[in-house]
């Protein structure tokens, strides 16, 4: 156990550990790079519990290591501690890990730790040993964060700690928004109003390339680490991969529209049951998002519309099945994705007329490749050449 965790924490034995790491080494060969903003939401004061979960590839792992390279700037090696729990599958060994540590920073006189705690989800009822690891006051001097690659098993844990968060913070890590594209791109978001030449060439590589590092950075595999990645997270969650890309395909050939469960269903020959269940797998993943109709108030049992939340998912997910999507759905989810991560909901509306996109105060209908019909007032409607206007209007204001 002893020799598991140096292996996971060089520099504990050299100062020159970030010249052999595999992550900081693949992060400075990038072309394009940049420090994720959600680390500097993550809480420093002890006591806290902090949860970072988001989709695979999306730099989680990486960006912890560049945080622990600047804390070992200002902190005793041996009280930075990290541990990846990937091929850890009981309880017993995730608190053999655990307690392996404290008795090692006890012997070296550690009385105040950071630890981070990756892929926690691979471990059934993980908290329950954190928990009694709170409870018992181990990490009361401490900065405990936890991560994983979906919510199941993780991002329902927080409701496990009632009044045992402390300070921490819950962080959800998606992939870059398109004014987030454009800064790591070397361009400011609020210039790029004035500079429509370099707008639309931003605008034509964020929808082809989205915003996952491998993507960005055009890796070869990119598509196929991701496939794997999700592929892996489905397995571990005890789906069926065949059920998954099945309802994946079915997505893909008949968004922007909205579906039933029922006609999911009959595509995938599964049980309607089945497909609501798959679909909620997808929001844990934090794929895709249900987008349900909003009249006086949102009806969950009408069709539903689906998106899902990056360019690169939409196209690794067409590598991955062979089924093509229209550019109109890749519009609306973008457009889609964008209100959601600003007002935190999102819904549409049809009946007479349609309505793609209710956030807020707005009222959004995306036209690009549609018939164009009337609207009522207060309705904004966006062809493709005002998606990326309206896209960093949203974040930095007009």
């Amino acid at each position: 156990m002893r020799k598991w965790i140096l292996a996971q924490n060089p520099w504990w034995k050299r100062e020159e550990w970030e010249d052999f790491d595999k992550h900081l080494k693949e992060w400075k060969r990038q072309r394009v790079r940049w420090v994720p903003s959600w680390v500097e939401e993550i809480s420093l004061e002890a006591f806290s519990l902090n949860f970072v979960y988001g989709m695979r590839q999306l730099g989680k792992t990486t960006g912890i290591k560049l945080l622990i390279r600047e804390l070992l700037k200002r902190v005793e090696p041996f009280s930075v501690f990290f541990f990846d729990f990937e091929l850890v599958s009981s309880l017993r060994e995730f608190r053999k890990v655990l307690e392996a540590y404290l008795e090692m920073r006890k012997k070296e006189g550690i009385d105040s730790s950071f630890l981070f705690l990756d892929e926690v989800s691979s471990v059934r009822e993980w908290w329950k040993v954190a928990k009694f690891l709170i409870d018992s006051g181990v990490f009361e001097n401490d900065v405990v964060t936890v991560l994983g690659s979906s919510t199941i098993n993780i991002v329902k844990a927080p409701e496990r700690f009632p009044g045992r968060k402390g300070k921490g913070r819950e962080i959800v890590v998606l992939p870059l928004s398109f004014p987030e594209f454009a800064k790591v791109s070397g361009y400011s978001p609020r210039k790029l109003l004035y500079d429509a030449e370099a707008l639309e060439k931003l605008w034509k590589a964020y929808k082809k390339l989205g915003g996952f590092p491998k993507s960005i950075n055009r890796h070869e595999d990119a598509n196929e680490s991701f496939i794997g990645a999700i592929v892996s997270e489905i397995r571990k969650h005890e789906k069926s991969v065949e059920i998954f890309q099945g309802i994946v395909e079915t997505l893909l050939r008949k968004i922007p529209s909205p579906l039933s469960y029922h006609s999911i269903a009959k595509e995938v020959e599964v049980s309607h049951k089945t497909v609501r269940e798959y679909l909620e797998f997808f929001e844990d993943c934090l794929v895709a998002k249900t987008v349900y109709w909003k009249g006086l108030h949102p009806k969950r049992r009408k069709e539903k519309k689906v998106f899902f939340r990056d360019p690169f998912v939409y196209r690794s997910f067409s590598f991955w099945t062979g089924a093509r999507f229209l550019e109109s759905a890749l519009l609306e989810g973008i457009v889609q994705e964008h209100l959601l991560r600003k007002f935190g909901e999102v819904y549409y509306y049809r009946n007479k007329y349609e309505i793609d996109c209710i956030a807020g105060s707005l009222k959004v209908e995306v036209k690009a490749g549609k018939p164009h019909r009337r609207y009522p007032k207060g309705v904004t409607i966006l062809e493709e050449e005002d998606i990326p206007w309206f896209l960093v209007r949203l974040f930095i204001g007009k």
